[in-house]
């Protein structure tokens, strides 16, 4: 087992329904493409932050009768997760409450350790990359994926949403997290002493009607309710007028026929030595 230390690292945008939606809307094609083709059947895989398990079950589903372990630290989202197996008859798939930084499995435990958005809100990547590292089994692959919020962009110009983006940089660096986790990924990987690496990138894009409705309809609840508002509020960052003159500037985005929101992200796949 790890002796790695825990840390109490928070999580920029917690588990509020409106964030949980939103991640449940990940699939493993939409948000781990660069993986799918090393994932083989019967493969163990370990997802570590799985939220609601969106991408745990497509998993599961390529690799039965492998396992998946969907990990996060938080019950609400561990139960969600369940919820979603039951739901879908998954059975190959379970989902438990942990910690990144002290995994509760033996060494080489898994032939696929995976982590998506993960890293970026995280005070130590580095060292939860070497606790990732522990768990996979020689040969294995460490696979991570993040965005990059200051590469993010979207159409028309809009003050509100430079705003948005401004703030939550601010929020998410004073949690000691890096937004900008994508282009920093490589660089996190060296320090974790992962040579055999592969980089690639993707993007997120949301322009079609139905995809700005659902983009823009979770930000205005997020930007006003979420962990995100309070930790907000209660950094002096701003106050609750402000945020919910945020959340009607991703509502005006979201009913404009143009509009357009990308999402870069960062990719690695590390096999573990």
């Amino acid at each position: 087992m790890s002796e790695t230390p825990s840390r109490n690292d928070t999580y920029t945008h917690g588990h509020h329904s409106s964030v949980l939606r939103s991640h449940s809307a990940r699939t493993a094609q939409n948000s781990a493409a660069y993986l799918l083709p090393a994932l083989s059947t019967g493969a163990r895989v370990l997802d570590v932050g799985c939220g609601p398990g969106s991408i745990s079950l497509d998993f599961a589903r390529h690799v039965a009768p492998g396992q998946v372990i969907g990990l996060e630290r938080s019950q609400t989202a561990v139960a969600a997760a369940q919820r979603a197996a039951q739901v879908a008859g998954v059975a190959n798939a379970g989902f438990v409450v942990g910690d990144v930084y002290a995994l509760e499995f033996e060494d080489a435990s898994f032939d696929v350790v995976h982590a998506h958005q993960v890293l970026q809100h995280l005070s130590d990547p580095p060292a939860a990359l070497r606790e990732m590292r522990r768990v996979c089994r020689p040969g294995g692959l460490i696979a991570v994926r993040d965005a990059d919020y200051s590469a993010m962009s979207w159409y028309p110009a809009s003050a509100g949403l430079t705003r948005w983006l401004d703030l939550y940089m601010q929020v998410a660096r004073a949690n000691g997290g890096e937004p900008d986790g994508g282009r920093h990924l490589l660089a996190w990987a060296h320090a974790a002493g992962l040579q055999h690496v592969q980089p690639s990138a993707s993007v997120w894009c949301y322009a079609t009607p139905e995809e700005r409705a659902e983009w823009g309809q979770t930000w205005a609840i997020r930007v006003t309710e979420s962990a995100f508002a309070s930790q907000a509020v209660a950094g002096g960052f701003a106050d609750p007028v402000e945020l919910e003159e945020l959340a009607g500037a991703w509502r005006d985005w979201a009913s404009d026929p143009d509009g357009w929101f990308t999402i870069p992200h960062g990719e690695l796949l590390c096999w573990a030595q």
